[in-house]
């Protein structure tokens, strides 16, 4: 009789439902002798009338136990599995297969091998079931209280959260020996999946412990703001309305608002919202509605730089180079290539120039003198004054 979904192993007590015509005449045919019935797995369980060579050739000889016919015609048995066998012939002459099978007996010779290996998988077992969920650990460890090798390897075997693929494997290896060894191989696979599913799901467990923290925390956070009348609603209105009038492009703008939606999804005190937080406020911090005078008198610049800059002379010749360009023609139209050959930070510096009298904050129009005083006097010595851009490098 083909069966879907399950491998039957010996000395593995298995209910199962019987539905086919076919399974039911050979089923009946086997009550009405001996009791004993040959089942064996079907390669594909969605095929409803397999043929001979759709089924496993290995199965196993079982007892029906009991049987009960169900009100819709289907019949419900409990099978006990009492030894493997393989077919020899098939025929189905009577609506139903009649299979001739072969059985295959192993001695086992006892020695320090042999329970060396028992102790293995005795072991093994019991972390697998200490790991395991879904058995029962007095019960499985109570089955394993068996001597012999063969029988030992069929109860662990038909216990293990394996597929039907795998179970085939085992039920298909006559020897015990090698059968034996095959089992204490995917214990060890399977002891080594639970660890790692062991490993997840503590770590899952210990970060969704952390969010129901934070989030009970920052509930309560709201709930004392919102009896202070401080809540973090017009926090982050305020900051929306700020950054709508702080004048920014098109792109910083965009950044913001971004950046913004952000903040008000994160709890309120966690390190990422401080980040958030840091960066919205130097993006307002930026002044984008000012712009500054340009200076182009280049002694003034160069006494400026010497004085306050120490080094950097190939970037206070470039720099004075350009002011002198700039003093030379009238309404230049500046290539964007000008100032390429300048750090980003000097760069920067020369966009952010700032009106009035030079100071530290207008540093790029400042740095252009040096370069024309070296060359006219031939020398390249710096002054000593100390540097108050130095940190800006």
């Amino acid at each position: 009789m083909p069966i879907r979904d399950v491998v039957i192993f010996p000395y593995m007590m298995t209910p199962f439902v019987v539905g086919r015509e076919s399974s039911v005449r050979a089923l009946e045919e086997a009550m009405a002798g001996d009791k004993k019935i040959f089942l064996a797995s079907q390669h594909d369980a969605s095929i409803d009338e397999p043929k001979p060579n759709e089924i496993y050739s290995v199965g196993t000889i079982v007892n029906i136990v009991q049987s009960l016919k169900l009100p819709d015609g289907n019949i419900k048995v409990l099978v006990e599995g009492v030894e493997r066998a393989k077919v020899v012939s098939v025929s189905d002459e009577e609506g139903f297969f009649r299979a001739t099978v072969r059985t295959s007996a192993f001695r086992v010779e006892a020695g320090p091998q042999l329970d060396a290996l028992i102790g293995r998988v005795t072991g093994l077992f019991e972390q697998y079931v200490k790991l395991s969920q879904n058995l029962n650990y007095e019960t499985m460890i109570a089955a394993l209280r068996v001597d012999e090798p063969g029988k030992l390897a069929d109860t662990v075997g038909a216990n293990l959260q394996l597929t039907i693929e795998e179970k085939q494997e085992l039920l298909e290896i006559f020897d015990p020996i090698e059968r034996l060894t095959r089992v204490a191989e995917m214990l060890d696979i399977e002891i080594e999946k639970l660890n790692v599913d062991r490993t997840i799901q503590g770590r899952v467990k210990r970060q969704m412990e952390k969010a129901q923290k934070e989030y009970y925390l920052n509930e309560k956070i709201k709930a004392i703001q919102k009896e202070l009348g401080r809540g973090e609603k017009s926090e982050i209105d305020e900051l929306k309305k700020r950054i709508e009038t702080a004048g920014m492009t098109a792109d910083a703008l965009e950044k913001a608002m971004a950046e913004l939606k952000r903040l008000e999804n994160m709890p309120p005190m966690s390190a990422e919202s401080t980040v958030s937080r840091n960066y919205l406020d130097w993006l307002l911090a930026v002044p984008w509605k000012k712009k500054s005078k340009e200076l182009r008198d280049l002694k003034f610049a160069e006494e400026v730089l010497e004085a306050d800059h120490y080094g950097l002379e190939k970037i206070k010749e470039r720099i004075l180079e350009f002011l002198a360009v700039r003093r030379l023609v009238k309404n230049p139209r500046v290539p964007s290539y000008a100032l390429s050959g300048l750090p980003a930070w000097a760069r920067l510096l020369w966009e952010c120039r700032s009106p009035g009298p030079p100071a530290a904050s207008s540093c790029a129009s400042l740095w252009a003198a040096s370069a024309t005083r070296r060359r006219s006097a031939g020398t390249a010595a710096l002054t000593s004054a100390p540097c108050r851009a130095r940190s800006s490098r």
